[in-house]
């Protein structure tokens, strides 16, 4: 099983009482309508299936899941911090306008004050935000994407304009 044919839903935080029940951090819009019975685990890098008995979703970003064979906290315990997986072929159809920080990748950085700093390679989303990955001045330079930093979008030029704090590039330019 190769990763790029699944994608992430989430990551396990932590347990829920003592039956096995895990909680987990959930960071894509819209798994709550894919129907799945199984999910795959991140394990030392290998995905590993496990089979969904039940999953309820108390609030946005949250779920609480239970999986058939896991009906401990001594089994559920090295699940936490693992990262959740579904097969490509359950990822929703995307609307066109639905336009995401996560499309920014391959698009080009421009800094208000440093100028074009490069296209984006990478971009990452962890529970707190979305870092962005360019190759600068031969060195890798990562920041986060948020309405704070973000001043504008060219959709058609490919072009995403930045107003990054005082410094931020220094310490990767200077480290």
């Amino acid at each position: 099983m190769k990763t790029e044919d699944y994608f992430r839903i989430g990551t396990v935080t932590k347990t829920r009482g003592l039956k096995g029940e895990l909680q987990v951090y959930v960071d894509f819009d819209g798994v709550q309508d894919i129907d799945f019975k199984a999910i795959f685990f991140d394990v030392a890098g290998k995905l590993v299936p496990y089979f969904v008995s039940q999953i309820k979703y108390p609030q946005a970003n949250t779920a609480y899941l239970f999986l058939e064979d896991v009906d401990h906290i001594d089994k559920a315990t090295p699940l936490v911090k693992k990262d959740l997986y579904l097969p490509n072929e359950l990822m929703p159809e995307k609307d066109p306008n639905d336009f995401t920080l996560m499309d920014l990748e391959g698009f080009i950085a421009i800094d208000e004050t440093q100028g074009e700093l490069g296209e984006i390679t990478d971009v990452t989303e962890y529970p707190q935000q979305v870092i962005a990955t360019v190759h600068y001045q031969n060195r890798e330079v990562l920041f986060p994407l948020n309405t704070e930093f973000i001043k504008g979008i060219d959709m058609e030029g490919g072009e995403v304009y930045l107003d990054l704090p005082e410094g931020l590039l220094d310490v990767y330019l200077n480290g």
